[in-house]
């Protein structure tokens, strides 16, 4: 897909019948560190669901094409490529939208630019602002990317990607983030840091909103999305036996509710 960014990698899944059968276009963007892939054990079950669904890699992520100036890695940015996105696959649909960890600050940034193209948003697994989020994507991995680009966010994650990961997923893992472009892991890592809370700005939007993440969720504290839950009105859930990546972990469990939800708010 073409955008003033790059061209950006995709994954699009029609239901039965084709896109002209679906009962609307949903789509699904992934966090730090991530890719379309991430979303793709859920495609299955949506389409089943009736749901023309499209996820892709953002700028500078695995596949897809992105400067070499980590500056250019803003959160308006991102939000930014991912208008540009629906404007080039979905011109005038209404969407059905989720962002993932950090891909919630991206899509809370569109949302809030310009919500009259959403027909509902989910946060999976993201916060209300950069300041409460917790784990490794602080100073100390900013330094490391610095130092070694891709090789030394590899070597600072690999403990918390790889315990008790198989090999295969290891391997995966690895050669994905040794393949995303450095400017994207340091300009991603400063983002998150200085995020401000805009939870205010997204409810004023009037767009519905589902909040949900895994119960042993460690990036963002599960009592700090309850309370943006709160704050902003919104459907609140909790994906049991999940961590930060219930796309993952749970993805029938987690397709199963988008799909709910977007057929209550459709």
């Amino acid at each position: 897909m073409p955008t003033t960014a790059g061209r950006l990698s995709a994954v699009r899944a029609t239901p039965e019948g084709g896109a002209g059968a679906a009962k609307g276009v949903a789509v699904l963007v992934p966090g730090y560190t991530g890719s379309k892939e991430d979303f793709v054990p859920m495609l299955s079950e949506l389409t089943e669901a009736g749901y023309d669904v499209l996820t892709y890699s953002q700028q500078g992520q695995w596949l897809s094409e992105g400067p070499d100036d980590a500056g250019d890695y803003t959160v308006d940015a991102f939000a930014t490529g991912l208008l540009e996105v629906l404007d080039a696959v979905v011109p005038g649909e209404r969407v059905h939208l989720a962002g993932h960890s950090f891909g919630g600050l991206v899509t809370r940034a569109a949302v809030i630019r310009e919500p009259d193209r959403f027909r509902s948003y989910t946060i999976l697994c993201s916060g209300p602002g950069g300041s409460t989020v917790t784990g490794p994507a602080g100073p100390t991995l900013q330094d490391a990317i610095a130092a070694e680009g891709s090789a030394g966010a590899w070597r600072f994650l690999e403990p918390f990607f790889a315990a008790g990961a198989p090999e295969p997923v290891v391997t995966y893992l690895r050669t994905r983030i040794h393949e995303t472009n450095p400017a994207n892991l340091l300009g991603i890592a400063r983002a998150i840091t200085g995020e401000p809370d805009r939870v205010a700005e997204l409810r004023a939007t009037g767009v519905p909103i589902m909040v949900a993440h895994g119960e042993n969720d460690a990036a963002w504290p599960p009592e700090a999305q309850r309370d943006m839950a709160a704050r902003l009105g919104a459907r609140y859930e909790v994906i049991a036996g999940a961590g930060h990546t219930p796309n993952e972990e749970k993805p029938g469990v987690t397709a199963r509710l988008f799909a709910e939800f977007w057929a209550q708010t459709g």
